[in-house]
């Protein structure tokens, strides 16, 4: 069998793997170079360099960069101004789009997003304004604000490196920004007067007094001895609410029903499976005595469980680190999270208790505990894994209080839950070590964000070293690999980023589909599949003329970025683009333009980048959500990309 049709296998094969989503995609990736290697598409001794290449080095510092400038306060003082914006929704619009487009230029967008996420959740809170009209818009502005420089996003990195190795010559830092300012513009426009016009509200306004309900969480609620609801049927619990809630299941001696075919009464231990959102979690605690969330005690003991059977299969023993763990927790009175009346009392400030509280092992202190709500990130280290699993009480000194995951209805246990991506999580934890947990977790808060404003002298230090490396390879004085690391290095060094949030802020599962990808997208140059593909696609076009495969070309990238990585569209269509512009004896540029651009350019769908899938559930939205204002808005760039590219680098 031909090299090229082992080529186009694996790659049909990798990308469906990549849209069915059951495999990470970095794993997938890491497979796709493994099985090219056994194949013989890929030297065995060439396998690996990926690691090394200019675009995974550069998409690296950058991140580190990025995470430098949020630390140094940079990003938060600019925040702290698109707070004034006041209550007009064009105004918020303009502040909050305008604002992630013009980070994203200079950072990496979704760092830039992540920043600005919660305080666009803010904005909504205090101005009754529901978050759906403002997460997406923020999302796609992110990922305009991407195409104006080289380090706004990984495809730009790629398609430079991409050309610097056919033509020994890479695209600069603002070689990008000519069509990327234009469509930027032109997206931004026409999301703040029309675009968000086109989003579903999802989600119902919210009061200052109150958490911001962005949907119905799945809860847990225990029946206690001194419970009102013991001895109720499901049917009385309803009528002594006032108000259908629904019961999805009912869990006793852990065994559970449906909640429609539970017809017995209540008893004291029993686990009910509820949809809820903040305002009928309350409702439950106060006129049922219905406690909510996993319990402290519960959660502690599932997760020295799973340590035990670690333990057990490792042979090793961690007792020094329970107790210290433990000790932390009880320091900050993490033990009370499970209950929805210290959750309520925590939303409004008030630390009031009642006299009639149960009698427990051991006093409760509320003093110190804040409820957060808080979405999960695409790079989170709680994906795929449980509350215990992860010893959020243990180890980070968080209850579980409720999961919300849109677009779907969950029906496990919170402890059985595995977290995603876009995954809302009511939690708990003593105020202190909140933010430095959240950030380890890699989750993002929403309902509650103080904005640091760091320290001056870190803030001027961070800007002064980024400004130094982009002078450098402005001036052609260094590769734009070597700069951005050396910015990267001296701000450790200075003191702007700790080491240990450095290496977090890494995105280790772009880095490793970026270094995995490189030799597979070589491969297909190498066994003459670009070339076949761009020969098809010369024959079915030939009585077009060149701009009409442009935009061809351009409509293939863009759709194949709507199902994959951006980065993995870029390297996967940067060989055909080249192969293309070969074919018809012109300039390599404006065919590696259009891939830089339909790349990046994923409006369609959530799973096509982090950035949209970060705002999905808080945003409330559905998956048939994005392309309402996601069509039309990639019909606009196509529109204004093509000519502009054409202008700015000629055939």
């Amino acid at each position: 069998m031909a090299d090229h049709t082992l080529v186009f296998i694996l790659l049909g094969l990798t990308l469906a793997a990549f849209v069915w989503g059951r495999f990470r995609f970095d794993l997938v990736a890491l497979a796709a170079l493994l099985a090219s290697v056994m194949l013989g598409l890929v030297p065995g001794d060439e396998a690996f360099l990926g690691f090394g290449h200019p675009a995974v080095i550069t998409v690296a510092a950058v991140l580190v960069l990025s995470r430098g400038f949020e630390r140094s306060g940079v990003v938060d003082l600019i925040a702290e101004q698109v707070l004034k914006a006041g209550d007009r929704l064009l105004l918020q619009l303009v502040a909050l789009t305008g604002t992630v487009v013009v980070l994203s230029g200079f950072m990496n967008n979704v760092g830039a997003l992540a920043l600005l996420l919660p305080v666009a959740m803010r904005l909504a809170r205090e101005h009754n304004t529901s978050p759906s009209l403002l997460l997406m818009p923020l999302a796609f502005g992110s990922l305009l604000g991407g195409l104006m420089t080289l380090i706004g996003t990984p495809p730009n990195i790629i398609i430079s490196s991409y050309r610097g190795s056919i033509t020994g010559e890479t695209f600069g830092m603002f070689h990008f920004f000519p069509v990327g300012a234009a469509v930027a513009l032109a997206g931004f426009v026409f999301i703040v007067l029309l675009g968000w016009r086109l989003v579903p509200q999802r989600a119902g306004s919210a009061s200052t007094e109150a958490m911001f309900d962005t949907a119905n969480y799945l809860v847990e609620l225990k029946v206690g001895e001194e419970s009102k609801a013991a001895g109720w049927t499901l049917r009385e619990l309803q009528r002594e609410l006032e108000e259908t809630i629904p019961v999805l299941a009912v869990v006793r001696d852990d065994k559970r029903r449906a909640g429609h075919e539970f017809l017995g009464a209540l008893r004291s231990g029993d686990i009910l499976l509820v949809e809820a959102g903040p305002d009928e979690m309350q409702l439950l605690e106060d006129k049922a005595g219905l406690a909510l969330g996993l319990g402290p005690e519960e959660q502690e003991a599932l997760e020295n469980e799973v340590l035990a059977e670690q333990e057990a299969a490792t042979g090793v023993v961690r007792h020094d680190e329970i107790t210290s763990h433990r000790s932390a927790s009880a320091e900050e009175g993490s033990e009370v999270a499970g209950s929805g009346e210290t959750a309520q009392k925590n939303k409004n400030g008030k630390g009031d208790r009642k006299g009639n509280e149960k009698t427990e092992k051991k006093p409760t202190d509320t003093e110190g505990l804040e409820l957060v709500e808080a979405v999960v990130r695409n790079d989170s280290m709680m994906i795929n894994r449980t509350v215990a699993q992860l010893r959020l009480q243990n180890q980070y000194g968080l209850h579980l209080i409720a999961v919300a995951r849109d677009g779907g209805r969950l029906r496990q246990r919170l402890r059985e839950i595995r977290f995603r991506a876009g995954d809302v999580l009511l939690l708990q934890g003593g105020e202190s070590n909140l933010s430095d947990s959240l950030a380890t977790l890699g989750c993002l808060p929403l309902a509650r964000r103080n904005l640091p404003l760091g320290q001056p002298r870190m803030l001027l230090v961070s800007i002064l070293v980024f400004a130094l490396a982009i002078v450098a390879m402005l001036m052609d004085l260094l590769p734009a690999a070597v700069a951005l690391s050396g910015a990267a290095l001296v701000s450790l060094l200075m003191g702007v980023l700790p080491l240990r949030e450095a290496y977090q802020s890494v995105d280790g599962p772009v880095i490793v589909l970026l270094a995995a990808m490189i030799p597979v997208g070589q491969a297909l140059e190498t066994s003459g599949g670009a070339t076949l593909v761009a020969e098809a696609l010369l024959t079915a076009g030939e009585q077009w003329p060149v701009i009409a495969l442009l935009v061809g070309l351009f409509l293939i990238s863009m759709l194949l970025s709507n199902v994959i990585n951006n980065a993995a569209a870029a390297l996967l269509m940067a060989p055909i683009a080249a192969s293309l512009a070969q074919g018809f004896g012109a300039s390599v540029d404006p065919f590696l333009m259009v891939v830089a651009v339909s790349a990046s350019c994923a409006f369609l769908t959530p799973i096509g980048h982090q950035s949209n899938t970060l705002v999905m559930g808080p945003g409330g939205y559905r998956f048939s959500d994005y392309w309402r204002m996601g069509l039309p808005l990639s019909l606009l760039v196509l529109a204004v990309a093509i000519p502009m590219i054409l202008l700015v680098w000629p055939l």
